[in-house]
């Protein structure tokens, strides 16, 4: 069962890249209204519920892959009204492309420095966020707006020591608590002739904070010196067109450096998918 678990998230997305004709070419629309609490169309009631409806995998520049599904969105508050959305993720790591064990034998946390400050990791994560835009009642393309998460994680690390000593290279999981806010700016996007299929360019720049127990920490690090909280800043950028492309690029910059040793700068690659 613990193998077929990975095994599922890092197939999911490939099958997930067949996606049906975007509601944007029709002019409906980028972004949902919100529910007036009229009455539903008798069609509305066949859509299917957003279940593992989106995703991402992630590509670290220290080779850290990570996949990622959104199991499930929902909205909280009064419809019509207040309310805001609560998305459930789950996802799983490798390093892949690097080896795991450091020069000296011991089991590397460095991937714990990239879950830190990437606010989509975790092995389960629970989070609200969302964008609120200057000029809500104003639906175009081009504008900006304030956008937050936060949210709780679970994150996992490997207990320190040589490997030959006992429960060295354990496997310790624990919960993180994390936000984020910045600005958000978007424009149209789309292919050579094709105005039809319009999609987005945007562009981020946000403040992360993480917050651990020092005590977690120390269960995998003994000698470390932390309190355990950690923040920077991130500048972003992506393109989605449907049916054509939907990437994004994150550069990562830390305030506090952590004390686990990781090499700079922190660059980060997603292809996302969604199927709506």
């Amino acid at each position: 069962m613990k193998l077929l678990l990975p095994l599922f998230f890092w197939l999911y997305p490939g099958i997930a890249m067949v996606q049906p004709k975007d509601i944007r070419s029709k002019g409906v629309s980028l972004f949902p209204k919100k529910d007036t609490g009229a009455i539903i169309p008798t069609r509305a009631l066949f859509l299917k519920p957003e279940i593992l409806s989106s995703g991402f995998i992630d590509i670290v520049n220290n080779g850290q892959v990570n996949a990622s599904a959104r199991f499930i969105r929902l909205f909280i508050g009064e419809p019509g009204k207040f309310a805001f959305p609560l998305s459930v993720y789950s996802g799983v790591s490798s390093n892949n492309f690097q080896n795991q064990q450091s020069s000296g034998g011991q089991m590397s946390n460095e991937h714990l420095v990239n879950s830190f400050i990437n606010p989509l990791s975790g092995l389960a994560n629970i989070s609200i966020d969302g964008i609120l835009y200057f000029k809500p009642k104003k639906v175009k393309i081009t504008r900006s707006g304030f956008l937050y998460h936060m949210g709780e994680r679970i994150l996992t690390g490997y207990k320190a020591g040589i490997l030959s000593t006992p429960f060295a290279g354990k496997p310790i999981n624990f919960l993180s608590s994390f936000g984020s806010a910045g600005w958000y700016f978007q424009t149209g996007a789309w292919e050579k002739n094709n105005t039809k299929n319009l999609g987005v360019f945007w562009l981020a720049g946000r403040y992360i904070f993480c917050k651990t127990s020092a005590k977690q920490i120390k269960e995998i690090l003994p000698g470390i010196l932390t309190n355990g909280f950690y923040h920077g800043w991130s500048l972003a950028w992506g393109v989605d067109i449907n049916n054509l492309v939907n990437i994004k690029v994150v550069f990562y910059k830390y305030v506090k450096r952590p004390e686990i040793d990781y090499s700079l700068p922190i660059y980060q690659f997603s292809f996302n998918y969604s199927l709506r």
